[in-house]
């Protein structure tokens, strides 16, 4: 029996649905292939925008084996455009301290998790399948989303409209024929799809291979809640709280060792014992052997079919951005198909999705890649530096800040909108040589770039917003409710004035609406925020803007100071009338409307969920 739901029909093990029964062909704006975080993400996306999409998944049910531990507030405010964070939040671990620990055990260095502005906890500890269904319960909610199960695609073939795509059931090897005007092929490392776009995937597997085991906490340890980097050059280990009551460790293979047995239940509980973990404190749920990977794909973008998430790029995991990535992926890329489907933008604006993409999950790599060196080294000479060497520098001003306050991963900087190459800035501590593009400033500055140069500089004349992510405070809608900005700017272009706002002809003929910001203490107003905490009124300052044109994503499209017209906006912009308004914040299911997840465990590490 094929596997197919379409929208909130629940049945997994539905027959049919849409008109797909024998060989016929079925049409679609877009098809996701894939339906792990970056799928169901990108079908939650493009669901909420109306579009008829269909996913494509070859497993019957949601893959069991725990792989991401984390994510940050960037991803939680991306799952809050689609109605989902609050209740993802739910089944989640926030501020968690982290350490650094040497071969007795000994903090070398401790790191604590810094806000950015997004309006969530800066870091979140997560158990995969839990976020996976609440994710795909979440596609359930849009009609024209359809969902085949045991499904795969066996083939694509492009032409000038769009692609066609022949779909295998593995249930009944059943054949269907589809067609759809874009693809996403969030299908993983081993995806199929790149392989039969010829496409390159790049780099290198390291030779290190690691055992990860997920374990049901029954007793708590001291402690239990703290993430540990244990970096003892005799066997490096990651020793991690996840919610729901589970707990994850990760041991390195070494040289010698037989693999097959370090999976075993004997040589786990031997090797946590190491830290005073007894057998009767830990019920081993699985043990995987994984290896890790630096690649990146060639290209992002072939035709109308784009690659996303693992099949685009894979890291190893030390700083939890691989799954975050992929999620940023789909992010960046649902919102561009949304307006050329819609005919809001032209289609060559496609083409800035690897190009603002690939800047930056390859520093991201980068950075991961650095702090896996530091955990992992097993040179002693180079070890007993490290352990000496650290703690020392955790005790000057100004390093130690940046030392400690984890924000290690690199903000995203599209400098010129879609006509030039991005660059990524980054925020807080930097890791060994910088690369291209990549600037050290901090989250309250910002740099403008100059192509023949691929360096920023700032220029006091001009303002220094474009390409940055605004920061999402809670501000005071037009109701007088207390809401996070994203939710009433409706994910869409904007013009956000931060004082009276000027005339801008040129966006308003495109029919891009306006949103003025009052300052705190102000009464709620139609068209206008409050800014409850001065928070958006602040970086409008520091930034030298008055007027913004954000995108759907709330990155700065452009930006003018006081007096100074808006650069025009993107060639082709139009917008068509759609149900949300810059004063309404969008639909979306609250939490209480969503299935909710097994009961958390009664142990302490399933109690501080937010």
């Amino acid at each position: 029996m094929s596997e197919i739901s379409a929208g909130n029909r629940s049945g997994a093990g539905a027959d049919g649905g849409g008109g797909h029964d024998g060989g016929g062909e079925a049409d679609y704006d877009v098809a996701v292939i894939g339906y792990g975080p970056t799928g169901v993400t990108a079908a939650n996306l493009l669901g909420a925008a109306g579009l008829r999409v269909v996913v494509l998944e070859r497993d019957a049910e949601i893959y069991a084996r725990a792989r991401a531990i984390s994510t940050d507030e960037e991803v939680m405010r991306i799952w809050q455009r689609i109605g989902l964070a609050d209740r993802l939040k739910q089944d989640m671990l926030a501020d968690r301290p982290l350490d650094f620990v040497d071969a007795r055990g000994r903090a070398f260095l401790s790191a604590h998790p810094t806000p950015r502005g997004h309006g969530h906890p800066p870091q979140m500890f997560l158990y995969q399948p839990a976020l996976e269904q609440v994710l795909r319960d979440g596609v359930a909610r849009h009609p024209d989303v359809e969902v085949w199960l045991r499904h795969e695609c066996l083939r694509l073939r492009q032409d000038a409209d769009g692609v066609e795509l022949t779909v295998v059931g593995t249930a009944d090897d059943s054949v269907r024929r589809l067609r759809a005007r874009y693809v996403i092929a969030a299908d993983g490392g081993s995806s199929l799809t790149r392989a039969q776009l010829n496409v390159g995937y790049e780099g290198r597997t390291y030779e290190d291979r690691w055992v990860v085991i997920d374990t049901k906490m029954l007793k708590p340890w001291p402690d239990h809640d703290r993430l540990r980097f244990r970096c003892d050059p005799a066997r490096p280990a990651v020793d991690c709280p996840t919610p729901l009551g589970h707990h994850r460790w990760e041991f390195p293979i070494l040289p010698g060792d037989d693999e097959r047995h370090l999976t075993t239940d004997g040589a786990i509980h031997a090797m946590v014992s190491r830290y005073g973990i007894g057998p009767d404190q830990i019920e081993i749920l699985r043990a995987t052997v994984y290896s890790h990977h630096v690649r990146f794909a060639a290209r992002f973008r072939v035709g109308r079919v784009f690659l996303a998430g693992d099949a685009a790029h894979a890291m190893p995991p030390w700083i939890g951005q691989g799954m975050a990535a992929g999620v940023r992926d789909v992010a960046n890329l649902c919102w561009k198909l949304d307006a050329v489907l819609r005919g809001e933008l032209p289609e060559s604006v496609l083409d800035s999705y690897e190009a603002e993409r690939k800047p930056h999950v390859k520093e991201v790599t980068r950075r991961a890649v650095f702090v896996g060196r530091v955990i992992t080294d097993r040179r002693l000479a180079v070890t007993r530096v490290r352990d000496a060497v650290l703690p020392l520098l955790n005790r000057v001003p100004g390093v130690a800040g940046r030392l400690q306050d984890s924000n290690w991963i690199p903000v995203a900087h599209y400098a010129d909108g879609f006509r030039d190459r991005p660059r990524t800035k980054s925020s807080g501590i930097t890791f060994g040589r910088r690369a291209s593009g990549a600037g050290t400033s901090g989250a309250g500055t910002a740099r403008t770039g100059t192509a023949h140069t691929g360096t920023f500089r700032t220029r006091p004349s001009r303002t220094t917003a474009p390409g940055h992510q605004i920061p999402q405070p809670w501000v005071t809608a037009p109701d007088g409710t207390r809401v996070r900005l994203d939710d009433v700017l409706g994910g869409r272009w904007l013009l956000l004035h931060g004082a009276l706002p000027a005339p801008q002809p040129e966006w308003e003929r495109a029919g891009v609406p306006s949103l003025t910001v009052l300052p705190a203490g102000s009464s709620p107003a139609e068209g206008a925020v409050v800014d409850s905490d001065g928070v958006l009124r602040a970086w409008l300052t520091r930034h030298r803007a008055t007027t913004l044109a954000l995108r759907p994503d709330a990155y700065v499209y452009a930006a003018a100071p006081a007096g100074t017209p808006l650069p025009p906006p993107p060639a082709g912009l139009t917008l068509t009338p759609r149900t949300n308004t810059a004063s309404t914040p969008p639909a979306a299911t609250p939490s209480s409307a969503l299935p909710t997840s097994p009961a958390p465990s009664s142990s302490p590490a399933a109690q501080g969920t937010p």
